[in-house]
């Protein structure tokens, strides 16, 4: 190599680098959306509706983007997370009232995740699928008490990878590409309670209450990591790059978990829905129905998934339900700590994981888990997106960095579409 040539070299892997560390709350954030819980839920609208269900992701987008955009700037401008904001400037009967309920559906989503990958194990190696649950959860809880942040969030942003799974899958199988292009913008619309309750469940798992604690306080970790860095309402030279790298890395990241469930609805659609298998009840049971259909190597890569899946979303799952608890009650609040100077935070996680692995021990069906901690997410999800709509406006938390109209108006759209699919939930019960 020529002296001259190795500093084009040395940008280049700067530019890299650079991109890549401009991904982090948003691509982790829009990953851990497509737990084995979401792709049980995105495998049932591929296998009852076939291609007439892909036009839900392209819609759930841009809404998502707005809402996980809000969330990050409350967090990086006030540098602190939701539930001490809502602390902060909220009735304490509000605060309280949404944090518990998403404790619980946390813990019920842990509990189903870990139950999916215990089964998804069992498929490729045989065993005790109950066993390969405790190890998960034991595995994942460890990583998050014994690995400091900074390097745990580089482990986070490998397992995105995992998903890849379900995009290679469907090139491993015949699919009409016309005929899906044709169906996900001009799909064939339905007022049947199936067709609706499935749009529901794809809405409630796409926007879900746990991602917006996370995202926001991954960026409070992210700014309390860097030394140079501080709040933007006390720093707000620091504004235009810090703004710039929430837009980038959340565009980016629920770019990549939207196109996930885009190919998870698709890959069912193309194998499940048109060899007639139409009702399916989780992520392991999609993966054993397109095993002979699909071939081996489909099989393998589904099922791998659900495991890769899972592995990111338990510690968001129990992260942000963490964060909650220690927002509301003013303790300290950061995976960069050690477990010893923060007991109670840490001891949230591992309380809320421990339970997930228990319940799996019980006589609780995991599908109406699930199902139940989907209703409690979409109840939960629109006050606490109108909260946050109302506090992306307030002086007093976003000094003079509160969002523009253009954010406004998308907040409030992605708040209002939650609504109506929570009362269209509630309609056809």
């Amino acid at each position: 190599m020529t002296s001259s040539s190795r500093p084009h070299q040395h940008k280049h892997q700067h530019q890299q680098q650079s991109w890549l560390k401009k991904l982090g709350p948003g691509l982790i954030t829009g990953a851990a959306d497509d737990d084995p819980s979401g792709i049980a839920t995105y495998s049932q609208a591929g296998a009852q509706f076939g291609f007439n269900m892909l036009w839900t992701v392209l819609l759930t987008y841009p809404l998502m983007v707005g809402i996980q955009v809000v969330s990050a700037r409350i967090g990086r401008v006030s540098g602190h997370g939701l539930a001490t904001n809502i602390r902060r400037h909220y009735p304490a009967w509000l605060l309280y009232t949404v944090v518990g309920l998403l404790l619980i559906a946390n813990t019920i989503n842990i509990a189903a995740d870990l139950s999916a990958m215990g089964e998804a194990m069992k498929l490729i190696a045989g065993g005790p699928a109950p066993l390969y649950a405790v190890l998960f959860g034991v595995l994942s809880l460890l990583l998050q008490v014994f690995i400091p942040y900074r390097r745990y969030v580089r482990l986070l942003k490998w397992l995105t990878l995992a998903l890849l799974a379900y995009v290679a899958t469907v090139f491993v199988v015949k699919t009409p590409w016309t005929q899906v292009l044709t169906r996900a913008l001009l799909p064939h619309l339905s007022w049947q309670k199936e067709y609706i309750t499935t749009v529901v469940a794809v809405f409630g798992t796409t926007i879900s209450p746990y991602l917006f604690f996370w995202q926001a306080s991954q960026e409070v970790e992210d700014q309390r990591a860097d030394p140079r860095a501080q709040p933007l309402v006390t720093a707000p030279e620091q504004a235009s790059k810090g703004l710039r790298r929430i837009k980038i890395d959340t565009l980016i990241g629920m770019g990549f978990s939207n196109l996930v469930a885009f190919f998870i609805i698709l890959t069912t659609a193309v194998t499940l829905n048109v060899h007639g298998i139409t009702d399916i009840q989780s992520s392991a049971q999609a993966a054993t129905a397109l095993r002979p259909i699909a071939g081996e190597f489909a099989f393998l890569l589904f099922s791998a998934g659900i495991i890769g899946t899972g592995l990111l979303a338990i510690p968001v799952l129990a992260g942000s339900s963490a964060y909650a608890m220690a927002g509301a009650f003013n303790w300290k609040n950061s995976l960069e700590d050690t477990p010893l100077n923060a007991k109670a935070f840490y001891g949230i996680i591992a309380v809320s994981t421990l339970i997930g692995i228990a319940l799996g021990f019980t006589a609780i069906d995991p599908i109406k888990a699930l199902y139940w901690s989907a209703v409690i997410n979409g109840v939960i999800s629109v006050p606490i997106m109108a909260v946050m709509m109302l506090m992306a406006v307030r002086p007093e938390i976003m000094g003079r960095f509160t969002i523009t109209a253009r954010l406004r108006l998308l907040g409030w759209l992605a708040t209002t579409m939650m609504a109506l699919a929570v009362l269209a939930m509630l309609a056809t019960q």
